[in-house]
């Protein structure tokens, strides 16, 4: 997020009492199941989970800030009548689809029930698992205006119940996984059909619904958005280098890291710190003296690969083509810049903020989940004069992938805004 996004625009939360006192829920009620590891034992989970009935409660354990990839380190799956499952994805060989593929097939007989389905989903799909319906309960509670929706904070406003925390965070890659970790991870699945009826509940009562429904069906059909093309200059401290030589700096000292790291299978914050790889391009250090004198290159792991970082240096010197200091835009410039740059569409974005907070307000839903601000930029920013202003309108957020629902929302509000602002100057 980019601080002029509508992000932070919440809307008011759909009660006012506070959640009651919490009941602790320390273990899952037939105590923590099995881990299935063998092909053998998957298979058995398989069947038990077909015995059940109902929906799936679905969630995956990755090991971000530890591993390069984004893999499921630890499954998890309930099931009324089955009761819970916990199946490790890895150490599969070549072919853990193949060794999984019992489990998919049992999950692709009835809904999935995750929080945060954006964070599982795409894990879940390397092993061969889709859903064939899909209810997300943190989207639920966005749609039903709550200001807390991690699980705990569900959890406990509609079922009384406090989760045990603590290991969300941990590095699940580590085996074996810890008695500990596998009661945690077991209980993020013991409330999920639970969580999903009292939320649903909640929906229906404000007419939400069908909303609801538009936008898990669009979750689950989503592809992955393309990553940013220059990631390195997500690099933390990018702001204090000046020049392109030393952005170039920047950029090679990235790229060696992350091939690294993929190598590895490393986090690659773990191989090199960005503070390190700024004070180098800052510094520029030309023998490993130079460099060793640095903060974190002092280090006994860093003077191992002192050679590595000062051929990466000497690459970013010799690179006829540094970078600009600026990335090509793909869009609209920052919204902050509108004002010199375009006043019209600046006084089109503030309006459209404006009208849209009332809207928030109204509906109880956060502004950002009514419709994308990149979308709202982006028509502001191109906007033409026409004379069918709604239909203008309706027609750029379908193209920008915005559900029926939303647009029956947000098109007149938008219109009358774009309607009310100054015209382009011609």
């Amino acid at each position: 997020m980019t601080p002029d996004d509508d992000a932070a625009s919440t809307a008011p939360d759909a009660a006012a009492e506070d959640a009651p006192e919490a009941t602790p829920l320390l273990r899952p009620s037939e105590g923590v199941p099995p881990l299935s590891v063998s092909a053998d034992e998957i298979a058995r989970a398989a069947d038990q989970l077909a015995k059940g009935t109902g929906p799936f409660a679905v969630d995956a354990e990755r090991a971000s800030g530890f591993r390069y990839s984004n893999r499921a380190y630890l499954i998890q799956i309930r099931r009324t009548g089955a009761g819970t499952v916990l199946i490790d994805p890895v150490n599969h060989g070549s072919s853990p689809i193949d060794v999984l593929r019992p489990v998919a097939e049992v999950l692709a007989d009835d809904e999935w029930i995750l929080h945060a389905a954006d964070q599982d989903l795409p894990c879940l799909a390397e092993v061969g698992m889709r859903p064939p319906a899909l209810y997300d309960t943190e989207l639920a509670g966005r749609l039903a205006g709550f200001e807390r929706v991690n699980l705990a904070a569900m959890v406990q406003r509609l079922l009384g119940l406090g989760l045990a925390k603590g290991h969300g965070a941990a590095d699940w890659s580590k085996r074996p996984l810890p008695d500990e970790w596998l009661n945690y991870a077991a209980l993020d699945v013991e409330v999920l059909i639970a969580l999903r009826d009292a939320i649903d509940e909640v929906l229906t009562e404000q007419d939400k619904s069908n909303w609801a429904a538009e936008e898990f069906e669009h979750l689950r059909r989503s592809e992955a958005t393309p990553t940013r093309r220059d990631r390195w200059r997500r690099t933390s401290g990018l702001h204090k280098v000046r020049n392109r030589q030393a952005l170039a700096a920047v950029r090679e000292l990235w790229t060696v890291r992350d091939q690294i790291a993929r190598r590895r299978d490393i986090a690659p914050g773990r191989i090199l710190p960005d503070s390190a790889i700024i004070a180098a391009a800052v510094a520029d250090p030309k023998t490993v003296e130079e460099l060793t004198k640095l903060p974190i290159f002092g280090g006994h792991k860093q003077r191992r690969s002192a050679h590595v970082w000062l051929a990466a240096l000497e690459s970013a010197r010799t690179n006829p083509d540094p970078p600009d200091s600026a990335e090509p835009q793909n869009g609209p410039p920052p919204a902050v810049r509108w004002a010199k740059r375009k006043p019209e569409a600046a006084a089109r974005l503030d309006a459209a903020r404006a009208r849209l907070s009332e809207l928030s307000e109204r509906v109880r839903v956060p502004t950002e989940n009514l419709v994308s601000p990149e979308l709202v930029r982006r028509l502001c920013w191109d906007w033409q004069e026409t004379g069918d202003v709604s239909g203008a309108v309706d027609t750029v957020l379908r193209e920008g992938g915005a559900r029926q629902w939303q647009r029956s929302l947000v098109v007149p509000v938008l219109a009358e805004a774009l309607s009310s602002a100054p015209a382009d100057e011609a």
